[in-house]
């Protein structure tokens, strides 16, 4: 008898593919496609640039630090203004119907 009820609930379940979830994430929090993107830009550019950089006689750790810190900063970057943004979203863009509370 329990198994059939189990069955039952989770028949009424949707299954959620890994498109499906990401667009919705990503229409929740616009800031996660963009983070990717900005990963992939990132990746993109150091391996352009190291091919660059050698040919000039740099040498691997010292382009190796100077990527981390341009990827922390990227990163550090991001954070701010998803910061600014959700401030804005939750303080200063809210219904006129909702009343704030002091």
């Amino acid at each position: 008898m329990s198994g059939e009820t189990e069955n039952k609930k989770m028949s009424e379940y949707e299954v959620e593919t890994g498109g499906s979830k990401f667009w919705r994430k990503a229409k929740k929090d616009p800031f996660v496609p963009i983070g990717i993107a900005g990963l992939l830009g990132t990746v993109g550019w150091g391996a352009v640039s190291y091919r660059h950089h050698r040919k000039q006689g740099m040498s691997t750790s010292i382009f190796l630090m100077r990527f981390r810190v341009f990827a922390q900063s990227a990163v550090v970057g991001s954070m701010v203004v998803g910061v600014c943004y959700h401030l804005y979203r939750d303080y200063y863009k809210h219904d006129n119907n909702e009343v704030k509370k002091s």
